[in-house]
């Protein structure tokens, strides 16, 4: 139970995005048959519907733009600031973030890359923005190959040539499928950081405590 309890908030995530995924695929699913019926196509099995470009495409269109969030975030945090945010670094001040992990090389319990230093402790200084900007590049990756297959699947359904990946790359549905959900990402990002400067939300380690000004910044 103590372990249960000490990782509940990745825990309780991780099942709401099982939950939500499942859901997503079985409306997909019917969703997808709706549109076969309408267009007088035979209707497809669940296996058979995973095949398709349908369900990959909206998965990791949603994906891509979250993690492209991330990355973003992450790394201007490094560098900008929101005065009174608890989101922000604070102005003019020397973080304990910014310290040199070289300093603390013989400490206890330090992550192995930093007693290990050179190039892996390079890398690890990072690691965090890194992770989300790979994992943003799989998911654009991702949702160029599921969209290419709905998309010349669509294609080849109303009778026109069956186009190529480059086509698709370059077609305004593509980016139109990406711009739309980056654009509500840094809207849901920038409304975090600046709300937080004047609202609370007591016991959340992304809000500063209720008794703070506003134009306290960091946690």
């Amino acid at each position: 139970m103590e372990w249960l309890r000490d990782r509940a908030l990745t825990l309780v995530l991780m099942a709401m995005f099982l939950l939500f995924l499942v859901a997503q695929l079985v409306t997909g699913f019917y969703e997808y048959n709706a549109t076969q019926r309408d267009h007088g196509e035979a209707l497809v099995s669940l296996a058979a519907y995973m095949r398709t470009g349908h369900p990959w495409e909206a998965i990791f269109e949603n994906w891509e733009s979250e993690f492209l969030q991330m990355a973003v975030f992450v790394l201007l945090t490094t560098c900008l600031v929101q005065k009174g945010s608890p989101e922000s670094r604070r102005p003019h001040v020397k973080e304990t973030v910014d310290a040199d992990p070289r300093d603390f090389v013989n400490e206890p319990n330090v992550p192995w890359p930093v007693k290990r230093g050179g190039w892996i402790l390079r890398v690890y200084e990072s690691s965090l923005g890194l992770a989300f900007v790979l994992l943003f590049l799989l998911s654009w990756a991702g949702h160029a190959a599921g969209g290419f297959l709905e998309f010349a699947e669509d294609q080849v359904t109303h009778g026109q040539t069956r186009p190529t990946f480059g086509v698709y790359l370059g077609s305004a549905r593509f980016w139109f499928e990406s711009f739309q959900n980056w654009q509500s990402e840094f809207l849901a990002i920038a409304s975090m950081v600046w709300l937080a400067v004047y609202l609370r939300q007591r016991w959340s380690p992304e809000s500063k405590p209720v008794h703070a000004p506003h134009d306290e910044t960091g946690r």
